[in-house]
């Protein structure tokens, strides 16, 4: 009896040591074209992700009220509600991140889904292998964010852009109040990349570099997208920026301090 007891110990004391799994992430694929759709949820599937699939912007809101999603693949060409307005919708009622499928001659939709926020984008035909590793990159720089007006204050390793206090370990920003401004991924890594280069000119290449956005074209202007964005949100007055100076015909300055 007394080994059976010691056995049972063990057993339990093992268990306590082992850590717990992180929970694999969720990403809904949303594609009004059922083949492509199907093809991109079997290949992540395969490759360890859970994957649910939707034709729709009303079939995403219904897997959204009934599980947690950490990432949408998103077609921007979709019949009854495109990518853009489901863009809208997702970054103004939930954390969730977006990359964005789009056809090679849409530019400007690009442009106006990174203005909305998502997080990254692909070209059609999309390649699997590549989407995997920017699905991954995405989840990789994410972090989950309190609703605002909840947050905690700042408690990590801080940089301050101006009035407003980026948490390096968090990966969150906050205002003056200490209350959570809303930012991507990538504007976070944006942000990071400044912060480890105060008063230094960052070229356009040197932040797609630094931002872990290589897969980008290069001379992709989509940087300053993310830039004006990014002043919209720290700058008293977006117009005549300080703290995110334009250094013309070089690239961008972070006039700041390190805490």
């Amino acid at each position: 009896m007394a080994q059976a007891s010691t056995a049972l110990r063990r057993v339990a004391d093992s268990a306590e040591e082992r850590p717990v799994a992180a929970p694999t992430p969720h990403v809904v694929v949303v594609d009004d074209e059922a083949d492509l759709r199907e093809t991109v949820a079997d290949y992540l599937q395969m490759k360890g992700l859970r994957v649910s699939t939707a034709a729709g912007g009303a079939a995403l809101r219904q897997i959204l009220r009934q599980s947690r999603v950490d990432l949408v693949v998103l077609d921007i060409s979709m019949p009854e509600e495109d990518g853009l307005s489901i863009t809208r919708f997702l970054k103004a009622d939930t954390d969730v991140a977006i990359v964005m499928l789009t056809a090679s001659g849409e530019v400007v939709d690009r442009i106006v889904g990174l203005e909305m926020g998502a997080d990254d984008y692909l070209g059609k035909p999309v390649d699997m292998r590549e989407l995997l590793a920017r699905i991954k990159a995405v989840l990789r720089r994410g972090a989950p964010r309190e609703v605002a007006g909840t947050a905690a204050a700042p408690a990590g390793r801080t940089v301050r852009f101006g009035a407003c206090t980026l948490d390096m370990e968090a990966h969150r920003l906050f205002d003056r109040n200490g209350d959570d401004i809303a930012i991507t991924a990538m504007e976070f890594d944006l942000l990071k990349a400044f912060a480890d280069h105060p008063n230094r000119v960052l070229t356009r290449d040197q932040l797609l570099d630094l931002a872990h956005n290589r897969g980008w074209e290069p001379f992709d202007r989509s940087i300053d997208i993310r830039i004006a964005r990014l002043r919209r949100k720290i700058e008293p007055d977006c117009s005549k920026p300080q703290i995110i100076r334009t250094v013309r015909g070089s690239g961008y300055l972070f006039a700041g301090e390190r805490n």
